[in-house]
């Protein structure tokens, strides 16, 4: 078995003091040239690895990792993924990583700036952004290079920002996936509706993904893109109706959020006679899955990207490991059928 070197081996391999040894495994202090040569001889002769978790516990060092999520309560999806944010915040804890969630209004941009100058005023080592406003996001990744801060992204991801470090899905290919279920079952010759409720800009990719398939088909079907706003309830509603009622046409509708049951409910029993295809395993999605009303949901696993993204960030501070510049997880589809081994 390869022995297990502590300070006290190496030093008498050096023929230096054990202080000598751990001011060159630290790099701190001041060391003669003769001393530092024999020490890294030594090093190298018996291949040390050096042990990130209990240098950090010896020096109680610390690490703060701000995470700028949108609030659960104006959008129930974010629950997940603030949960996953907290089994990791408490997981990591004990070894000196502290996490600090700041909230924003995933419809106000100003909030998203507010928020993240807040966290930047607080200089963390690392911020972790859902980021939904495409500009502001760029604008904050900018101070954040002022401030020598790091950023990392989850669920949302934005070209601009491309060489940050990633967990989330390949929202491109996602709308492929929608695109293929629906293929699957209209006509090629249906004409099939994109909805937008509440347009983010990720959900441009998730368009383009689904565009992107039908266009390589031959025939391809007509697709037609519609945006949605819920500031009024009753606009929704009605708005919802007039497009059913001006494309009664329509086959299909692809929705690009997890806001599907809004727009399945707005056009009441009538969902069951239309393709529907969205997003996430919120529980009133899920209902309207069990019965008929949406066709198929992609679950996008918001609670894992959350506790993924702290994770790889924790243990690159106390383990030393590298963090993945992107890690794309599974595109899962979700029917009546399977959602029970989901939730």
């Amino acid at each position: 078995m390869d022995k297990k070197y502590t300070i006290k081996d190496i030093a008498e391999l050096s023929g230096v003091s054990k202080g000598t040894v751990d001011r060159v495994l630290h790099r701190r202090g001041k060391v003669s040239k003769k001393a530092r040569e024999s020490v890294e001889k030594v090093l190298e002769k018996i291949d040390y690895e050096p042990n990130p978790m209990a240098r950090n516990l010896k020096i109680n060092k610390m690490y703060n990792i701000s995470v700028i999520v949108p609030d659960p309560k104006f959008d129930r999806y974010w629950s997940p993924a603030v949960k996953g944010i907290k089994e990791a915040a408490k997981e990591f804890k004990a070894f000196g990583v502290l996490v600090k969630r700041y909230y924003y209004n995933p419809l106000d941009s100003k909030t998203f700036l507010e928020k993240s100058h807040e966290a930047i005023q607080t200089k963390p080592d690392v911020l972790l952004i859902a980021p939904l406003f495409k500009e502001e996001a760029i604008k904050i990744f900018t101070k954040c290079q002022e401030g020598n801060i790091s950023i990392a992204l989850f669920n949302n991801y934005l070209d601009a920002l491309s060489k940050k470090n990633f967990i989330g899905q390949d929202l491109f290919q996602s709308g492929r996936v929608a695109a293929s279920l629906i293929d699957k079952i209209v006509s090629n010759t249906s004409k099939i509706g994109i909805i937008h409720i509440d347009k983010e800009s990720h959900m441009q990719l998730k368009e383009d993904g689904f565009k992107a398939y039908f266009k390589e088909k031959e025939p391809f079907q007509k697709l037609q893109t519609f945006n949605l706003s819920t500031f009024n309830k009753n606009s929704f509603i009605n708005n919802s109706k007039k497009i059913l009622s001006e494309h009664k046409d329509m086959a299909a509708y692809f929705i690009t959020n997890s806001k599907t049951y809004l727009f399945s409910n707005a056009i009441g029993n009538l969902s069951k006679e239309i393709v529907l295809v969205g997003y996430d395993l919120l529980e009133e999605n899920i209902k309207l899955l069990k019965t008929g009303q949406i066709d198929y949901l992609i679950h996008q696993k918001p609670r894992q990207q959350a506790y993924l993204a702290l994770e790889y960030l924790a243990e690159h501070f106390v383990f030393g490991k590298e963090i993945p510049t992107h890690n794309l997880l599974p595109i899962d589809i979700i029917t009546s059928e399977n959602v029970q081994y989901y939730i």
